[in-house]
Parts: structure tokens; sequence; C-alpha cells
């Protein structure tokens, strides 16, 4: 039995202890069952990216899990999910963890988080053709300006909060914005700094709408059931290890993060 693993056993035994309801943790299904369940949504490149044909995921987000799996010395099991049910599957105890999630307040109302180990910003993107039609993000607040989003996503608060004005239009998962950019069905979708980058490499007419600077600094986290602090303390335990480590920024670089 590895340290982490023995480290788990040790939190475990310090709620029984206790005699707290924290004996009930999703740490002990975790290690009685024998598999770690994981929510991934599977369309956010390059964190997590589902194969259709082979049924499998690779990104960093996957990484990630694998290794935590591994210190658990348990099977790994993605459950697919999509962004409007993200949290709904934590609380629902779907699976025992998310894979990275921004934080954000009304997460926060219902479902914890582990420690951030990453962090993203929200720039506006178009096409090559439209880029020249603004010149900041005002310009995109008008109702001229077909603003595309997912549902459910961080980025549909956004949208709505910064476009009240533009003409906003929702599509649900596995449809996404960017999707609707380059079909001609919308002029500028929103997303974070880590998949913009990889957007504008697979697709040369997406481009990011020159702004003054980019919004929303937001957090990365993995989310967890909100009131089971042994399983929290485990993984934030974990975090700070691999962080110490140098896994975490190995991980990134090998995903171009």
């Amino acid at each position: 039995m590895n340290f982490l693993r023995t480290l788990g056993a040790g939190l475990l035994a310090m709620a029984m202890l206790t005699g707290g309801a924290q004996a009930q943790s999703a740490l002990n299904d975790i290690l009685s069952g024998g598999a770690l369940k994981v929510g991934t949504t599977g369309d956010w490149n390059p964190m997590t990216m589902k194969d259709p044909a082979t049924d499998s995921y690779r990104g960093y987000d996957i990484d990630i899990m694998t290794e935590l799996a591994k210190d658990l010395e348990v099977e790994l099991e993605f459950v697919p999910t999509d962004w409007k049910t993200l949290v709904n599957g934590i609380v629902a105890g779907k699976y025992h963890m998310t894979g990275s999630a921004s934080i954000s307040p009304s997460r926060m109302k219902v479902a914890g988080y582990s420690e951030p180990y990453i962090s993203v910003q929200i720039l506006p993107f178009t096409t090559s053709d439209k880029v020249a039609n603004y010149d900041g993000w005002d310009a995109i607040n008008t109702p001229e300006v077909k603003v595309a989003t997912t549902l459910g996503t961080s980025f549909e608060g956004m949208v709505r909060s910064w476009f009240p004005d533009a003409d906003i239009k929702v599509v649900e998962a596995p449809a996404r914005g960017y999707q609707e950019v380059l079909a001609g069905r919308a002029d500028v979708f929103i997303t974070s700094n880590i998949e913009g980058a990889t957007l504008t490499e697979k697709f040369p007419n997406v481009t990011a709408v020159p702004v003054e600077a980019p919004r929303a600094p937001t957090p990365i986290a993995m989310l967890l059931p909100q009131g089971d602090q042994v399983w929290i303390n485990y993984v934030n335990s974990w975090v700070k290890l691999k962080k110490e480590q140098g896994f975490f920024s190995e991980t990134a670089a090998k995903w171009g993060l």
C-alpha cells in the first residue's frame, strides 16, 4: 500500500473515531469499490476530448485523473456528462468528482472544490472575415451581433452579463458556440485562452477579437461533494503533493498550457 493510499485510509480512520458523518465519505466508496468515478464532458480541448470511434478520452484532465487513480490504486471510470448537468451529477452522487471546472459562486452554493491548479482568462473570438467589425468588448454588445454560447456553461452566464444588447444564441451540448460561428450562424463566441489557442490552431479562419484585456481571470479546480471533507482533504493534499513533485507543471507543458 503506497503513501497516498495510506493517507486515504488514515483520513477515514480519523473520521470513524470522531463518529462524524464523514465516515461515509466518497473516499471509502472508492477504496472499497476499487474504482474512481469521474464526470467529464469530453468537449473541452485540450482538457478533455472524447474519441467517438474508440469511446476513449484524452487530454490534460485525463492525465490528471489517471495519475490520481494510480495513486489510489483503483480503476478509473469516466462518466459522460455535459456542462448543464455537471454540478447535478456531483450533488446526486453519479460520480466522485469532475475534471477541471471553473470556480464560480453559483457552483460553490451546492458543490465543493479542490485546490485550484491552473487558471484561465476569457477572450472573444470570431472569423477572419468579420474581425475588422470589432475593436473591443463594447463593439460586440450591439443588437446586430449574434453571440453563440453553450447552455449550462460558465460562458453562458458571462455572455448574458457582458452582452445584454447583443443577439444571444444558446445551443445545447454537444453543440458548441464556436461551431455556430464557423457555420456562419453566429458572429462571436467567447472561450478561455486555453481552448482559444487550440481552436485558432485547428481552424485557421478563427481569430481572437482585439480587446483591451482579457476578462474574468478564473481559477480551475475539480468539483467535489460539498459536505465530504474527508474526500476534499485527500484531494487537496494530493494536489499539493503533486504540485511540489512537478507533476502538474509537466502535464501542463505536455498539453501546451
